[in-house]
């Protein structure tokens, strides 16, 4: 048993870690100054929840094994400060990760999008065929009590690799820390301006996890993106490269057909893009050693990642979705999976600006002509969200130029928002919230009676 102190452990990733943990063995404390659920009903359940929120550096002790530091803490964290005054070992999370898994082959699934549904398309198939392996993702997982799973046993672990910072005190990405003998990446579309401040210094995260890949490993990559394709066959790392792209599918009757050699074969997902998702989880079910067949047997079964094109509520003629699409790349890409899929539905698409980017004056021009296929385009932000994030208030004419768009309705409450959605007729409709906030906090209970 070691004892491990969380600095922020409200976080998605840092919860799930701690939970991890305990379920070892260890004994795990931990602080932060705001915790919501479902962090907050995890940790209380695990019975590691703080018994004051707010940070206290008398927590902070010589017989403490180490520290795990959340991005959330800031440099000044009185915790972060004791723990350094002490000399303790401080991990960022994924350093922390990366030092458990030293003796592991090393999965990492990379990218701007695509990451969370690539690594529950690999799980949901070798849970099927009943293979365990270990796992680390970034948000929850349908089907899993937490989204981090460690043992001693497993020879393979499958990590989310993210390329936003560490932490506080470590400024690399969190992918760097990896070092994988086997990496995916599904495209590259320049994210976190509030970090990177360029297209190329995005850009060059990705070249040093290429670079960082264990010589003799293996490299998956999507053909389809250029750049990607260009920056791979730059590199002078000596790794297998092996590219996928979108497998060939069609649709009938509102249904995706995976075309295979055993036939056409029926899915519960659709859109381009997951079928682009779809190839690199073979590959990498392949590579840990699951054959062709069995991938197709058990990926006809796989319904989505949460909150990835994830279908709420149906009924006869009418849909709820809730996306995680925020990217202009993510936003044209799910709406343009809803219309092919539902021909002849009104398509309501309502977008939440809540990142960094999307809440930036200059990037927010990268979304021109995303919301062009639906049929009544919505933005919502919250101004709390701009507050918190220190971004300048932005006007509804500024958004309406950024969109090319005159037909867009802006709502910045989220009680108006959620009254307008409550009153429309969704007869032959489909409703796309896509976002990777809350809208404010509007209640999903009352949106799906509508779609009763």
């Amino acid at each position: 048993m070691k004892r491990y102190h969380f600095i922020a452990i409200g976080g998605s990733a840092m919860n799930s870690l701690a939970i991890a943990l305990k379920d070892q063995g260890n004994q795990i404390s931990g602080s932060d100054d705001a915790i919501f659920d479902p962090s907050r009903t995890k940790l209380i359940k695990a019975g590691i929840y703080p018994e004051q929120l707010g940070w206290y550096p008398e927590k902070i002790s010589k017989d403490l094994d180490a520290i795990i530091l959340g991005m959330h803490a800031k440099a000044d964290n009185l915790e972060l400060l004791a723990a350094q005054s002490l000399e303790l070992k401080i991990y960022s999370y994924p350093e922390f990760i990366a030092h458990l898994s030293n003796q592991k082959t090393r999965v990492v699934i990379a990218g701007s999008h695509g990451k969370t549904t690539i690594s529950a398309m690999v799980l949901h198939v070798l849970n099927y065929h009943s293979r365990t392996i270990d796992f680390m993702l970034g948000g929850e997982l349908a089907g899993y009590n937490n989204s981090v799973s460690l043992t001693e046993n497993n020879d393979f672990i499958l990590l989310e690799g993210d390329e936003y910072l560490s932490s506080a005190i470590d400024s690399s990405p969190k992918f760097h820390h990896y070092k994988p003998q086997i990496a995916l990446i599904s495209g590259i579309s320049w994210d976190h301006v509030n970090v990177f401040k360029t297209l190329a210094d995005y850009n060059k995260q990705f070249e040093i996890f290429i670079d960082s890949i264990t010589p003799g490993g293996v490299l998956v990559y999507n053909k389809e993106d250029t750049t990607l394709n260009a920056m791979v066959d730059a590199s002078e790392n000596t790794i297998r490269k092996e590219t996928y792209q979108t497998a060939v599918h069609f649709i009938d009757s509102g249904c995706t057909y995976l075309e295979t050699d055993e036939g056409a074969l029926p899915l519960e997902i659709f859109g381009e893009h997951n079928l682009s998702n779809l190839s690199g989880a073979k590959w990498i079910c392949q590579l840990i050693g699951i054959e062709q067949d069995e991938f197709y047997q058990a990926i006809a079964s796989f319904r989505g990642a949460t909150r990835r094109l994830e279908k709420i509520t149906s009924s006869r003629n009418k849909f709820l979705f809730k996306d995680f699409a925020h990217s202009p790349s993510k936003v044209k890409a799910t709406i343009t999976a809803v219309r092919k899929q539902f021909e002849g539905f009104k398509l309501i698409a309502c977008l939440e600006l809540h990142t960094y980017s999307s809440l930036d004056k200059k990037f927010i021009y990268n979304y021109r002509d995303s919301l062009s296929l639906s049929d009544f385009p919505i933005i919502f932000y919250d101004p709390v969200a701009l507050r918190i994030k220190n971004r300048h208030p932005i006007t509804e004419k500024q958004i309406r130029e950024a969109f090319d768009d005159h037909r867009i309705m802006i709502f910045i409450k989220p009680k108006a928002l959620e009254d307008f959605l409550l009153i429309q007729d969704y007869d032959e409709s489909i409703l796309l919230m896509m976002s990777s906030g809350n809208y404010g906090g509007i209640s999903w209970d009352n949106l799906k009676e509508q779609f009763s």
